[in-house]
């Protein structure tokens, strides 16, 4: 689907004439950030408004340690902003080429089972409505609104501004290594609950699993960082050059894939270093996929993983790409995937060039059996009458989205998928 134009504002007023002009035109009109979703989510049918201009920080507040930045800022131009003034976003993703409005939007999030997902960051968010008008929500302002416009999947309107609770300053001590996956899992609990940020990755048809353990520490501890020529290698060549072969191959012999697995974790190896917490965060991607990942109960990911595992080995398919698990703490935004409850997700990928449709159908079942929750930015099948029985809120955000956009102004084919009905 192709937009009939596509604008580029670098105002919010510029944003509000653009919204007023669709809607006189009888056009639906999405915010695209950086795309980086995996769903149809900003697809545009009339008028698609790319954010790419409307970037930049708007006010500090260094006192309480808040900053307001314009929605399409990039999360990679954050820690450059933040810098000057000895601050930092609480947690990240292992991804920051997103803009800070699809991130929240979407439910972007990164690991910590005493940290919230970025949305959980949000303090306020300043939007234009259907109308046109801006709807400014904060601590004094439509406080009662921020749980859903927070993280409201473009539905509610076109974000321009979102103020950021941020942290001081801080560097993580990281330590990436491969161990056995039974040992990981025997003591999961523990090494979830006993570090600032956990996670691991499984390659299929292999029993190690790739551990990541970040520790919190002040800014001025010393620091070890990975030097430019070892960051290169790990991340450029190894996670990214040849990976990118081996999947290549594996698309065209797919018995070659448990020894390349095999290989891979071998060739990814440990390595233990200190610096900025967004250096340590955020990683390069470069290889091509389709991801899907669902949000459990945490205490339903050690079954659900089990499962998974189960069904690769019975199937007999041959998974090229690593499962991700990942945590994160309970928090009250609306359509959040851990609204309510402590959650533990598990990410699938397929590399592009292979068709993903029979992977994710069954992992998707196991995981809707388990309570599961899809992420919003990627890969599902699930509709609204699914989706309002996992959310104990789904009805007052459709409510809310009655009242802000009655003509359904933002609408495109996915929100009426996920949220009509």
């Amino acid at each position: 689907m192709r937009p009939r134009r596509v604008e580029f504002p670098r105002t919010a007023e510029a944003v509000q004439r653009a919204v007023t002009a669709a809607a006189a035109g009888g056009l639906q009109i999405k915010a695209v950030g950086a795309g980086h979703s995996f769903t149809g989510i900003a697809v545009a049918p009339g008028v698609l408004l790319d954010l790419s201009d409307l970037t930049g920080m708007v006010a500090i507040d260094v006192e309480r340690r808040r900053v307001t930045l314009r929605a399409g800022t990039r999360l990679h131009q954050v820690p450059a902003i933040l810098a000057p003034y000895g601050l930092a976003m609480e947690n990240l993703g292992d991804i920051d080429r997103q803009s800070i409005s699809g991130a929240i939007s979407t439910g972007t999030h990164g690991t910590g089972a005493r940290f919230g997902g970025i949305a959980a960051q949000v303090v306020g968010a300043t939007l234009v409505t259907a109308s046109g008008e801006l709807l400014t929500v904060s601590e004094t302002e439509n406080a009662e609104l921020l749980p859903a416009v927070a993280l409201g999947l473009g539905a509610l309107g076109i974000l321009v501004e979102v103020t950021v609770q941020c942290v001081p300053a801080f560097v993580l001590h990281a330590v990436e290594q491969s161990e056995s996956l039974d040992a990981v899992l025997a003591r999961l609990d523990e090494r979830v609950d006993g570090a600032d940020h956990f996670e691991f990755y499984w390659f299929p048809h292999t029993d190690r699993a790739m551990t990541k353990t970040n520790t919190r520490l002040p800014e001025s501890a010393p620091r070890h960082p990975l030097s430019p020529v070892g960051r290169w290698v790990d991340d450029t060549l190894v996670g990214s050059g040849l990976h990118q072969i081996a999947c290549s191959v594996a698309k065209t012999i797919p018995p070659t894939i448990p020894p390349i697995n095999r290989l891979s974790v071998k060739m990814w190896g440990n390595r233990e270093f200190t610096d900025l917490s967004s250096r340590v965060f955020a990683t390069t991607r470069s290889v091509r996929f389709r991801e899907m990942e669902y949000a459990l109960p945490a205490e339903n990911v050690i079954p659900a993983f089990d499962e998974l595992r189960a069904l690769i080995d019975r199937r007999r398919w041959r998974i090229s790409f690593p499962v991700e698990v990942r945590f994160a703490a309970a928090d009250d935004r609306w359509l959040s995937t851990a609204h309510g409850r402590a959650s533990g997700y598990i990410a699938v990928h397929r590399y592009w060039r292979e068709d993903p449709t029979e992977y994710f159908a069954a992992v998707e079942e196991i995981m809707l059996e388990h309570d599961g929750r899809p992420h919003w930015g990627k890969m599902h099948t699930l509709d609204a009458a699914a989706l309002r029985e996992r959310y104990p809120r789904f009805d007052d955000f459709t409510a809310l989205r009655d009242r802000l956009d009655p003509e359904r102004l933002f609408q495109n084919p996915y929100l009426a998928r996920v949220l009509d009905g």
